[in-house]
């Protein structure tokens, strides 16, 4: 059921390809009514197992079809790290499609103890300091599988030191339910 999901994401890249509309919203919705909840989404798109474009949100601010539709979007010609997703490239592309659950503050008392609260490959991460803010969907524990480089990477992500930590930033997880192709 949740695989339409990548279905809506693909239809909505090649939409921009083919300069026409190939999502029929209404008709999605009422097959799965699931779609018009209020949920959060990232979409990833790999090629050779290699990062292409990923896009998401943190909070849920429309229906999950919408908010898939427009990451997909983003993520294959909005990545402001990739140039645009060219007709080739969508042939050789990998969807992932995550759903966010509300994220929640971590409270924690020093690196030591929020070592202990983290749960890894489980937790997505949201790292704030100052006006600074990064996040990495639990997926990138398996690319960064200990704490140290994922929080040094995600502080780097943030645009701070990668030892950004002993400044105590704001910590929020949340958990994904991911489809891929």
């Amino acid at each position: 059921m949740k695989d339409i999901l990548l279905k809506i994401a693909r239809a909505s890249i090649l939409e921009e390809f083919e300069g026409k509309k190939l999502i029929n919203k209404d008709e999605l919705i009422k097959e799965y009514p699931f779609l018009s909840e209020e949920r959060a989404s990232f979409v990833t798109l790999k090629i050779d197992g290699n990062l292409r474009g990923c896009i998401g949100s943190i909070l849920p601010r429309m229906s999950l079809i919408d908010d898939v539709i427009y990451n997909a979007k983003q993520a294959a010609f909005h990545d402001p790290r990739f140039e645009p997703l060219t007709p080739s490239e969508y042939e050789q592309i990998k969807i992932e499609v995550s759903i966010l659950t509300i994220p929640e503050r971590l409270e924690y008392e020093d690196e030591k103890d929020l070592k202990r609260k983290i749960v890894p490959k489980k937790d997505g991460v949201i790292l704030a300091l100052a006006d600074k803010q990064a996040t990495f969907l639990p997926s990138v524990w398996e690319e960064l599988p200990l704490f140290e480089i994922f929080f040094g990477h995600l502080c780097m992500k943030a645009g701070m030191q990668g030892d950004c930590l002993k400044y105590h930033p704001v910590i929020y997880t949340y958990q994904t339910e991911s489809i891929e192709e």
